[in-house]
C-alpha cells in the first residue's frame, strides 16, 4: 500500500506508516527545518512545499501516483493553531485554517483511506465540517481520541484520529486456505479496540532512561527552537500507528 503525507512536519505519520508495511510516496511540508528530517530520513521522496498549489495533476506528472490518479491513502495532521485549546480558537475563520486544502485533494486523488490528525480542541471546533465533507463524498468516517498516556507515554497529550474509506473498495481476507469478501463495516475496520491499541503500541514504544538513577531530566535544554517546535507539532508515531496497522490487515 501507498501513501501521500501532508502537512508532515518531521515524518511522525510516516513512520508509524513504516511500522505498519506502508510505504509514504511523498510529503507536503512547507517547514525548511521539517524538509531536512523528511530528506534525511526517508530520501529520494519528494517534498513539496505548498499544499495550496499541490495538485493531482503534478502528483501524475511527477510520477508519484498512477496515470488513473489513484492512491491507497492520504494523511496528515492539518494545522491544529485554529482549534487549539492554548489559542483564539477561531476555526475556519483563522488564516492558518487548512482542511479545506486537503479535502481538496481527496476530492480530487479520491484514495481509498483518509486519515487526519488534530489537537482535542477540534472535537467541538470544526470536527463536524470534516466528517460531513468527507461524508457527502462517500467516505465512512470515524473519529477517535486517544491520549499518548493511552498507549505508554508519559505524557496526556489527547489527539483526534479521523478514519474514513470510500466503499468502493471491496478487499478480501484468507481463511482456511479460501478466499471470502470481508464482513460488515461494524464488523471490520470501524471495530479497533482499546484492547488493539494497546497490543499494537507496545510493539513500538521505548522511553529512554536518564543517565542518573530515578531521576527525568526532560527535554535538553540545548534542544534548539527548529527542533522544540518540531517535536511540539509532531504525531507521536505510537499513537496513531494502530490505525495504519488496521488499515493493512483489513
Amino acid at each position: 500500500m501507498k501513501s501521500i503525507e501532508l502537512f508532515a512536519g518531521i515524518g511522525g505519520i510516516a513512520l508509524a506508516t513504516e511500522w505498519a508495511g506502508i510505504e509514504t510516496v511523498a510529503f507536503c511540508e512547507q517547514n525548511t527545518f521539517c524538509q531536512k528530517v523528511l530528506a534525511k530520513n526517508f530520501p529520494d521522496k519528494p517534498i513539496y512545499d505548498d499544499v495550496c498549489t499541490l495538485t493531482k495533476e503534478t502528483l501524475i506528472k511527477d510520477g508519484v501516483i498512477t496515470h488513473d490518479g489513484t492512491i491507497d491513502i492520504i494523511s496528515g495532521g492539518y494545522p491544529c493553531q485554529p482549534f487549539s485549546l492554548a489559542g483564539k480558537q477561531r476555526g475556519e475563520a483563522d488564516e492558518r485554517y487548512l482542511w479545506g486544502e486537503f479535502f481538496r485533494l481527496v476530492q480530487e486523488i479520491r484514495p481509498t483511506w483518509v486519515v487526519g490528525e488534530n489537537v482535542y480542541g477540534h472535537v467541538n471546533n470544526g470536527l463536524s465540517v470534516v466528517v460531513n465533507d468527507l461524508e457527502e463524498e462517500g467516505y465512512e468516517v470515524r473519529a477517535i481520541v486517544l491520549p499518548a498516556a493511552d498507549v505508554g507515554a508519559p505524557h496526556k497529550r489527547e489527539r483526534v484520529f479521523v478514519v474514513a474509506r470510500h466503499p468502493d473498495c471491496q478487499p478480501v481476507v484468507q481463511e482456511d486456505s479460501t478466499t471470502r469478501p470481508i464482513g460488515s463495516e461494524r464488523e471490520t475496520w470501524q471495530s479497533v479496540t482499546w484492547k488493539h491499541w494497546r497490543e499494537f503500541s507496545e510493539l513500538h514504544w521505548s522511553v529512554p532512561e536518564p543517565g542518573i538513577c530515578r531521576v527525568d531530566d526532560g527535554i535538553a535544554k540545548g534542544v534548539d527552537r527548529d527542533r522544540l517546535i518540531a517535536l511540539g507539532n509532531a504525531v507521536v508515531p505510537q499513537q496513531i500507528y494502530p490505525v495504519f496497522k488496521m488499515i493493512a490487515n483489513y
